[in-house]
């Protein structure tokens, strides 16, 4: 029996409610007129098991003075010219929060069903906003230890610990969201920003170099040490976010964790330190996700396109038209497979070097006999190096690295660069992301002979990834 199904057989007390909520890009504090009355409640703490401390600050009526009013601005992290001594309820929105791009006012009937299980007071309750109705449950006590106890009881132990503002954020795609992408290689983080305009505004867009999959091909399995150093980037990342006043984020876990033996417990790792839940994604999967993002990114025709996303552990390819998906596969063709393989992360000699790209050739033999497409996009770390280093970007551009049309002799040039230098000699290339100089040579490879087996003389780089295109389709589409 589910957790709502035992608290709503209980005798309950039932309460009915008309809110007006104010949310804040810049804050996950709850700011609510409720009975003629503003309240603002400000987040004091969160303890190890992730439950939440909040504490009323502010409780007063309307017309409101502006030394309370301060103290609204503050729990919504914004700021504004205060020209009068006190604010009505309709002043406050016409002169304050309408004209901010940072806050919105919505307002919220609640249906709420009070109740007592096990020494705590549980509340079931239905949120219902011009825009989409949710059901939530909250259990509160002064006692952490019995909200813990009761939490597992129920079976709620696995579901997100949100406020109500992040829920309605989250509900209405308004305000700040993360997107954690946990790749063979690297570990991708962004965070965007939506406001009243529905634009995507990037707030933080990096990714951290942690070789997750090192050792993989040879074990079968994540190892201890890159398990340790990508559980302990994903946890910055969190914190990172947290910071932020991020309403929600997603995570996904692609290649490296999907073909690994121990790729849940992986998962179970990250979810124990950080409390974020990461999704295993399929191949497929990864590839329309990728294909989103590139279509969304670029100004692309009606022509066929195919989009392929080349990463440590696998290569992803999307074939369609315009924005319509016809088709897409996985393979499993990864620089960190390949530089494990062939030893390509030093110095290289002619041979090796034609072995390995016989190898990579041989595995991605399902391009064979495919017809040339009418654009060709690549994104992923070891294409948008390849442009950052055609440019020589000592600090990475994203504005111009997007579009970047790299040819078969640039990438060739590049192979070349990289195949006479050592890991060390390669970090001092300009434009060359160093904690990439161990494997993109072995990503080279790969887009040049994705660049031969589709027959075109040049692709167009795309800086957005799959990181992007979750962002879009989870908290976007609103």
């Amino acid at each position: 029996m589910s957790g709502e199904t035992r608290l709503g057989q209980r005798p309950a007390e039932v309460e009915e409610s008309d809110d007006l909520y104010l949310l804040s890009v810049g804050s996950n504090a709850s700011v609510k007129v409720r009975g003629g009355r503003m309240d603002v409640k400000e987040l004091r703490r969160v303890n190890e098991d992730g439950l939440e401390q909040w504490e009323p600050v502010l409780k007063d009526g309307f017309p409101i003075s502006t030394e309370s009013l301060r103290s609204v601005l503050r729990g919504l992290s914004a700021e504004a010219e205060l020209e009068r001594e006190e604010y009505t309820l309709e002043q406050l929105l016409e002169e304050l929060v309408d004209p901010s791009p940072g806050v919105l006012s919505i307002e919220v009937h609640k249906r709420r069903s009070h109740v007592t299980f096990e020494g705590v007071m549980a509340e079931l309750s239905d949120f219902s906003t011009i825009h989409d109705a949710r059901r939530t449950i909250a259990v509160e006590s002064a006692d952490p230890s019995l909200v813990t106890a009761a939490v597992r009881d129920l079976g709620l132990e696995t579901r997100p610990n949100v406020n109500v503002p992040r829920g309605l954020k989250t509900l209405l795609g308004f305000g700040r969201f993360a997107v954690i992408d946990i790749g063979t290689n690297s570990v991708k983080f962004v965070i965007g920003e939506r406001g009243k305009d529905r634009e995507w505004r990037s707030v933080v867009d990096r990714a951290e170099v942690t070789r997750l999959g090192e050792g993989l091909d040879r074990t079968g399995e994540l190892n201890e040490e890159p398990t340790r150093r990508t559980v302990e980037a994903i946890s910055d990342m969190a914190e990172e976010a947290e910071q932020q006043a991020v309403a929600a984020i997603a995570a996904v876990a692609t290649a490296g964790v999907r073909m690994a033996r121990n790729g849940q417990a992986f998962a179970d790792a990250v979810r124990q330190r950080t409390g974020i839940a990461v999704e295993i994604i399929s191949g497929d999967e990864e590839g329309r996700l990728a294909y989103v993002a590139a279509t969304e990114g670029l100004q692309l025709g009606d022509g066929s396109l195919v989009v392929f996303d080349t990463g440590g552990g696998s290569s992803q390819f999307t074939f369609g038209r315009g924005r319509e998906v016809e088709g897409r596969f996985s393979v499993d063709v990864g620089a960190v497979r390949f530089t494990e393989r062939f030893a390509l992360d030093g110095v290289v000699s002619d041979k090796k070097l034609a072995e390995a790209r016989g190898a990579i050739s041989a595995d991605l033999e399902r391009l064979d006999g495919r017809p040339k497409p009418d654009e060709l996009v690549g994104i992923g770390g070891a294409v948008t190096n390849l442009a950052a280093v055609k440019h020589e970007l000592a600090t990475y551009d994203a504005d111009v690295v997007r579009g970047t049309v790299l040819d078969r002799a640039e990438v060739d040039r590049q192979i070349e660069l990289y195949r006479t230098r050592s890991a060390d000699e390669r970090r001092e290339i300009v434009g060359l992301q160093p904690k990439r100089a161990e494997v993109i040579l072995a990503g080279a490879c790969i887009v040049r002979t994705v660049l031969e087996k589709l027959g075109s003389g040049s692709l167009s780089v795309s800086d957005r990834g799959l990181r992007h295109g979750l962002l879009e389709e989870r908290f976007g589409r609103r």
